[in-house]
């Protein structure tokens, strides 16, 4: 235990030494120690925004003071720990869901209790028992919740490199983990171990995306994103993307799912990651029926909850438009057209025109 305020190096040395393994037994698989330099990192991003590609989601392009220089978010912090915590569940299928035109697919990140609230409440253990050793801490713990360039931090902390997907990939598990940081103002020293680029020749990921939303290799253009158009857009799918989305009704893993890496993903052994109310196998028809009030209980507690009633209506509808169809699915669009507020009736009259437009003309006559 550090035994006054102002610790020697050699004790410092000893409790960087620490975090890493309190992180892996509070369920982390990686942390590292970061001052971070997030100087090109910032031009990249203003250059994306400037181009549009970050589409409504307008609070990318607030506080770019703060995600250039990360530490003044937390005034008095001169640390940053990045840390990494695998999600994938057990036993879910993708691919099989995904060739299910009937079934409905999720993002597997979604899929068990809403990410922000387990990581985070980890991470405040995690200070805590770091505050043991030094009687005094100042700390705050992020997971997605503030103007923080996560990824580049993480890069930089050496969980991993950015690959053409934008995701943080990791030669040992993939890209299947969550981020996290805990800001402190004990001066650490760093354990930063920054890792090459192995994405080679390799464009798996940009050529399996069904809408293309990547204009080019890093570059990804969110407003043709089925992640952001099921999740962060409020408004109309494009005409043109609906047919794409396929049956994604809540994000989109194509990139992940077919990038080599992730043969080394490892599954998580966090009960709060698995599966809830069976969303890793569930039928279109059955969430579709799904009220309001029912929504939100199944999604209490859900990162799911994000898209809200309306965006889930919508997603559904434009995912049964591009199912195998049929009697039972067109009575289900049809009953709820009348009582749908706007946004999700033009959703619904396109998906039963698209589905009319599938069928035979000779069984069109036949009805």
């Amino acid at each position: 235990m550090i035994a006054d305020q102002q610790p020697t190096p050699e004790q410092l040395n000893q409790l960087a030494g620490n975090i890493e393994q309190w992180a892996k037994e509070l369920g982390f698989q990686q942390a590292s120690i970061i001052i971070p330099d997030l100087t090109e990192e910032l031009k990249l991003m203003q250059e994306w925004l400037t181009k549009g590609y970050h589409g409504d989601m307008q609070y990318l392009a607030n506080n770019l003071d703060l995600r250039g220089d990360p530490l003044n978010i937390v005034p008095g912090s001169c640390r940053i720990i990045s840390l990494r915590m695998n999600y994938q569940p057990p036993g879910t299928e993708a691919i099989k869901i995904l060739r299910n035109k009937d079934k409905a697919y999720i993002a597997r990140y979604t899929l068990g209790r809403d990410y922000h609230k387990t990581v985070r409440k980890r991470l405040v253990v995690l200070a805590k028992r770091i505050e043991q050793e030094c009687h005094s801490l100042g700390y705050r713990a992020f997971v997605d919740s503030a103007p923080i360039m996560e990824r580049a931090i993480a890069e930089q902390a050496g969980l991993g490199w950015s690959g053409k997907h934008t995701l943080i990939i990791n030669r040992k598990a993939g890209s299947y983990f969550f981020l996290a940081e805990l800001f402190i103002d004990l001066p650490l020293p760093t354990t930063a171990n920054k890792v090459s680029n192995h994405c080679g020749k390799c464009t798996a990921c940009l050529d399996i995306c069904p809408t293309q939303a990547f204009v080019s290799s890093s570059v990804l253009d969110a407003r043709r994103c089925i992640s952001y158009l099921t999740i962060e857009s409020k408004t109309a799918i494009p005409l043109e993307l609906r047919p794409k989305i396929g049956n994604r009704i809540f994000g989109c893993d194509d990139c992940q799912l077919v990038c080599p890496w992730n043969k080394f993903a490892k599954f998580s052994e966090e009960d709060d990651f698995k599966p809830r109310h069976n969303l890793d196998d569930i039928s279109l028809l059955e969430l579709f029926d799904w009220d309001e009030p029912t929504f939100l209980k199944k999604t209490e507690g859900s990162a799911i909850r994000r898209t809200g009633f309306q965006g889930w209506q919508r997603n559904i509808a434009v995912a049964l438009g591009n199912s195998y169809g049929g009697l039972i699915v067109e009575q289900a669009l049809s009953q709820k057209l009348a009582d749908s507020s706007p946004l999700v009736s033009e959703h619904i009259q396109w998906a039963l025109e698209n589905l009319a437009s599938k069928k035979p003309q000779a069984a069109i006559k036949d009805e």
